[in-house]
């Protein structure tokens, strides 16, 4: 059974950090791509970053440059450390999983958000 567990939100000054954790269950053992998304109240469900199992990451134009997503393998969790906070980064940040088969994904999974606010 996949479970995604967030944790590390909250509120911020601009210009602060903050570290996102997800720790997951049922993901790891299999093909995947870790990913976190974000949504800002009135607006739709937008990529923030992600990482495959070789560790390739992937950015949006919005936070290149200041937010960094990791794995841990071995604690089967991935992190979001994000720097350099602006007030339009406030969001709902929610973690997602997919599992592949080969090629093809299996299933897709999301946890519960996580609430980041920065303040200007």
């Amino acid at each position: 059974q996949v479970q995604l567990v967030e944790s590390g939100g909250g509120l911020v000054q601009a210009g602060g950090s903050l570290r996102l954790s997800c720790a997951t269950s049922g993901v790891f053992e299999y093909g995947n791509a870790m990913a976190w998304y974000r949504q800002a109240p009135g607006k739709s469900r937008e990529l923030v970053a992600r990482i495959d199992n070789r560790g390739v990451t992937k950015y949006s134009d919005l936070v290149k440059g200041r937010f960094r997503i990791s794995r841990d393998n071995a604690k089967n969790t991935v992190h979001l450390q994000m720097s350099s906070l602006k007030p339009e980064d406030t969001a709902v940040y929610y973690c997602n999983a997919q599992l592949f088969s080969g090629l093809v994904v299996q299933g897709e999974y999301w946890g519960q958000g996580t609430q980041v606010t920065v303040s200007s």
